[in-house]
């Protein structure tokens, strides 16, 4: 049965980033199929990779400023 799961070092190293990464992924529930054992995660072989949702268009610099501009 465990033949068909990965650890969490092995997903990281699998889809280059780091175990917390991956972890975190787990708990929020974005890995398909991703299963807790205690304090242990086992993650399917054939599991794809999640999209990073991060922003990277630097859209969210000087938000602060925006929202003061708008208010003023």
């Amino acid at each position: 049965m465990m033949n068909d799961y990965l650890t969490i070092k092995e997903t990281a190293e699998k889809w280059e980033l780091t175990p917390r990464r991956v972890q975190k992924m787990c708990s929020d529930g974005r890995i398909e199929g991703a299963v807790k054992f205690g304090r242990d995660w086992a993650i399917p072989i054939n599991a794809e990779k999640p999209k990073d949702g991060r922003m990277t268009t630097g859209e969210y610099k000087d938000w602060r400023k925006k929202i003061r501009k708008k208010t003023e």
